[in-house]
């Protein structure tokens, strides 16, 4: 690769410098984007819950040669989130990325052949609204107040959303839902943060398609490993033929975190192998 080139893609893509926060960055998808965000050069506080899978983490980025360090939050609230925020400008001065990947489903929201939808209780779906919608909104204020203050422009803010907000998904009710919270959300904040605060910090959220991971294996796969039916349907509706893996969304996120998107505010970006464009036939 020639200088001239290795310096357009530092330009674009690169991170030096930053200083990015990942919500549920011990999850699959979290913890891909964290490395992916370390990679490019910035430096990588790990949110999450438990303090063991955030560990390994940190450790894997630091195997890397990457900057992480890991701090244990519930993203529900807020004060655990206002000291992560005060740990953060104390030890690194600021906040300029901030990804918004906490979330999932809660198993008594599945509505299947065992639980209709008129028993779900109404203290499981507003669990799974809190932890989605809510888990989005307070970090995005927490962090983005900090990403708001000083002089430099070029922050993002990314929200991680999902296929189901645009295309209900069978079992999901509430977790589609709140889905749907997050992307309007999304676009609301972009719009507020652009003529509020001067464009200094940008909001846009990606949809992933069907992406293995822990809270989704189980329907998906059978224990031996093969397709479940729901998994071979969505095979099937998925023109890549596969389900996504983590690291496919890193470039992603990289993209909309860098400079290389500073005049994208406000989309929403779907990676889910051509789902959404196809209709079966």
């Amino acid at each position: 690769m020639t200088p001239e080139r290795e310096s357009l893609l530092a330009r674009l893509f690169g991170l030096d410098g930053r200083v990015a926060v990942v919500t549920g960055g011990s999850g699959a998808l979290g913890g891909a984007i964290a490395g992916g965000l370390a990679g490019a050069g910035a430096k990588v506080a790990v949110l999450a819950r438990r303090r063991e899978p955030i560990d390994v983490v940190v450790e894997a980025i630091s195997r890397e040669g990457g900057e992480a360090i890991g701090i244990a939050a519930d993203v529900t609230k807020r004060a655990q989130l206002e000291s992560a925020r005060a740990e953060l400008i104390e030890r690194w001065g600021g906040v300029d990325v901030l990804v918004n990947a906490a979330g999932g489903n809660v198993p008594g929201t599945i509505v299947d052949e065992a639980r209709s939808f008129f028993d779900v209780a109404a203290e499981d779906f507003e669990l799974a609204v809190r932890l989605n919608l809510l888990g989005t909104v307070l970090p995005s204020a927490v962090f983005g107040q900090a990403m708001c203050e000083g002089e430099p422009q070029g922050r993002s803010i990314v929200n991680i959303s999902s296929l189901t907000a645009r295309r209900p998904t069978t079992r999901v009710v509430a977790y589609a839902a709140a889905k749907a919270g997050v992307e309007n959300f999304t676009r609301w904040l972009a719009v507020e943060m652009a003529r509020r605060y001067e464009g200094k910090v940008r909001v846009n959220a990606i949809a992933p398609g069907f992406f293995l991971a822990d809270q989704n294996r189980a329907l998906l796969l059978e224990p031996d490993g093969s397709l479940s039916d729901r998994g071979k349907n969505v095979i099937r509706l998925t023109p890549a033929g596969r389900f996504g893996t983590p690291g496919e969304l890193v470039s992603t996120v990289l993209w909309l975190a860098g400079a290389g998107a500073s005049f994208v505010n406000g989309a929403v970006v779907t990676v889910d192998g051509g789902m959404d464009a196809f209709r079966g036939v």
